[in-house]
């Protein structure tokens, strides 16, 4: 099986590699400015977009700093409402960083913490990485949420270690082991 054949159903959602008719999704939430608040970027244009959405057609894990981005479709209407990714940060060490975006229309539901709970079982049981971590903006509350619901633990507060618009950020960095991931499932 590639990555671009994987579909993982969850209650509410398939997570999928991306199809070509999901652009106008994708451009729909990339080209907010509330969507980029914490990612240390401007808001995508069109074209932006357009070459951000063909790598994110194409997931690979091969090499370190590869990236396999997928879809977060809901299942009663099909809408793409954000994406999950994982990316190789060290093969020889088995270990990714997961991240996604949302959009904001679909905010306060717990799809994240969904579509991140399945990237995380994918990542440790079908891709058998042994630690994965998220990086995210200190004042992003939403997203601190997101990865303590799902166990992760904060390992790291980087001060004023990123800068976007002549303003300072802190990030924080969570992870979870493979074996933790799997007490967690065994557990209930």
């Amino acid at each position: 099986m590639t990555l671009s054949d994987i579909r993982i159903s969850t209650d509410r959602l398939i997570i999928r590699a991306f199809a070509p008719d999901d652009f106008a999704s994708y451009f729909g939430y990339h080209q907010l400015p509330e969507v980029y608040r914490y990612l240390y970027q401007e808001p995508l244009d069109e074209t932006a977009a357009r070459t951000k959405f063909a790598k994110a057609s194409a997931p690979k894990l091969v090499d370190d700093g590869d990236v396999a981005v997928f879809a977060v479709e809901r299942r009663d209407d099909g809408a793409v409402i954000g994406e999950v990714l994982l990316k190789l940060a060290n093969g020889a060490a088995e270990q990714a960083e997961t991240g996604y975006i949302f959009d904001p229309a679909f905010a306060g539901k717990g799809y994240a913490t969904e579509a991140m709970g399945a990237t995380l079982d994918l990542g440790f049981s079908t891709l058998n990485f042994h630690r994965i971590f998220a990086r995210l903006d200190a004042l992003n509350k939403g997203s601190v949420g997101v990865v303590e619901r799902l166990g992760m633990r904060r390992e790291a507060h980087l001060i004023e270690n990123d800068r976007f618009n002549d303003v300072w950020g802190d990030e924080y960095v969570y992870a979870l082991l493979k074996r933790e991931w799997q007490e967690r499932r065994q557990a209930g």
